[in-house]
């Protein structure tokens, strides 16, 4: 194996897909996290802050509206535990400046800020941004000295003064420690997955490596390898197939084999082959002649102005056209089954529900039979489903319902013809049955035969070539399916078989 084969299964191998894929999606969902955390992260905590802020403003509202300030403890317990949960400093002023309340965890001086809000002083330069402005409060976010405030200032609704205030300058270093947290996590976890993932697929390809080589060998024809797998899942089903069709490929090898000893017999297959050639040149010239002769003495007839009249005319371009029309019909059935004969005609096998087929063809070609005063009775069963080429399926049929209609005689009262079916095993018989004469013994094997015609005159008559039964015996063979016909009381029935498995 070359330095580039090895390249190739490293890079192919379902192990190595699977770790690199896991790899590269827990990669990626870090790299969101972080980003998304770089992103929004402020922006989610100066809102959590935000709503922190309202409800303390809430309080505030309802301390004020009760004066509860100094009369209910429980009320400076409230805003002691809304500041100390949420890192929050809290000052108000009454209209003296003097401080109505205090958060513990304030920050020194606070109460000096709002004083230098309220007369419009600050101590040191200030950047302020507004975030929500009403006619009682304001939120703002404020810049000093490089720390950053989340602030609400305002009046309550006894005339208080009030300022809210919260500390802003430690979440871009929190994001950047979270990141780093995220980061570390991440690739332990990657790292830790990939050598699970890997471990895991490994596990999983061993028994596909082992498959894999066995088809190798089948390659080779070597059918002795078969799969000791005991898994109970696709792979386990998959070795068993693997199994079974290395006995089936054994067995069609050996079938082959067995064939090829019967490849001898092509020579005389070939000689025989010349020779129905040659018959069957002789019939086609044979066959032609008639009509060819009929064509020229009507057309010399018609140059040399036998008739004069129009209805003359008409009749003898009419018997041009007729022989013309069985020439062009002979000749493409002639060729069809000379395609089938040699194989060059490709049968594409499907399963199909054959009633269906017979159906559309009765609808249409029924009318034959009631013009020539016969009853069509068809033992319709649908569901009849079988593996054959609908459209030669179809040819057969219509040869068979074809010669039916024209050899249909009235027998004891009665003038019809009745299409059903016999089920055979895994097999489907078609048959098509024809009140009227029997088919003489000496002619029930040779029917199949080119050009061979049990009453010449009446096949003359409807125009029929002999070739029709041939067809029908071509296609059946291209199949490997029986077909055959045989004297009925009254009647005669042609049949023929497809697999319905």
């Amino acid at each position: 194996m070359n330095r580039s084969d090895g390249k190739s299964k490293f890079f192919f191998s379902i192990k190595w897909q699977y770790t690199l894929i896991f790899a590269g999606l827990m990669a990626g969902v870090i790299g969101i996290a972080i980003l998304l955390s770089s992103l929004f992260l402020p922006k989610y905590y100066e809102y959590t802050r935000t709503e922190s802020i309202r409800k303390v403003y809430d309080e505030l509202l309802d301390a004020s509206e009760s004066e509860a300030f100094n009369d209910e403890p429980g009320t400076i317990n409230r805003l002691d535990d809304l500041s100390m949960r949420n890192n929050l400093s809290i000052v108000i002023l009454d209209d003296d400046s003097d401080i109505v309340y205090a958060s513990k965890n304030g920050e020194r001086d606070i109460d000096m800020v709002l004083v230098g809000y309220i007369i419009g002083l600050t101590r040191e330069p200030v950047s302020i941004s507004v975030i929500e402005k009403t006619d009682l409060y304001e939120i703002r976010k404020t810049a000093a000295n490089n720390n950053e405030f989340l602030e609400m200032y305002g009046k309550l609704e006894n005339g208080y003064s009030f300022l809210v205030r919260s500390p802003l300058e430690s979440i871009a270093e929190s994001a950047a420690y979270a990141n780093r947290f995220f980061l570390f996590v991440g690739l332990c976890g990657i790292l830790a997955g990939a050598v699970i993932v890997f471990l895991v697929s490994m596990r999983v390809s061993r028994p596909i490596l082992k498959l894999s080589d066995i088809s190798a060998k089948m390659v080779d024809l070597d059918f002795d390898a078969r799969y000791k797998g005991h898994e109970k899942n696709e792979i386990g089903l998959l070795g068993k197939n693997i199994n079974a069709m290395s006995e089936s490929l054994e067995k069609a090898v050996s079938e082959l084999k067995t064939a090829n000893n019967e490849l001898k017999r092509d020579i005389e297959k070939k000689e025989k082959a010349a020779e129905e050639h040659r018959e069957f040149i002789s019939n086609v010239s044979h066959e032609l002649k008639t009509p060819l002769a009929l064509i020229q003495g009507y057309a010399e007839g018609l140059k040399e102005g036998v008739s004069d009249d129009q209805e003359s005319r008409d009749y003898y371009l009419d018997v041009i056209l007729d022989e013309t029309s069985k020439m062009n019909r002979m000749v493409k059935q002639l060729l069809s089954l000379d395609q089938l004969e040699n194989g060059e005609d490709v049968i594409d096998l499907e399963r199909f529900d054959i009633s269906e087929v017979i159906a559309n063809y009765l609808q249409s070609a029924s009318k034959l039979a009631l013009d020539e005063g016969a009853e069509v009775v068809f033992d319709e069963k649908p569901g009849n489903y079988v593996w054959a080429d609908p459209f030669r399926a179809e040819t057969v049929f219509a040869n068979f319902f074809s010669n039916a209609v024209h050899y249909c005689k009235e027998t004891d009262g009665h003038k019809f013809i009745r299409i059903y079916y016999e089920k055979r095993d895994k097999i489907l018989r078609i048959c098509v049955y024809n009140t009227g004469d029997k088919v003489p013994e000496e002619s029930l094997d040779r029917l199949w035969d080119k050009f061979y015609k049990v009453d010449k005159a009446r096949t003359r008559e409807y125009g029929g070539s002999g070739v029709g039964l041939s067809i029908v015996k071509a296609i059946q063979t291209s199949i490997g399916m029986g077909y055959g016909v045989e004297n009925r009381d009254g009647g005669v029935v042609f049949w023929f078989e497809l697999e319905s498995k």
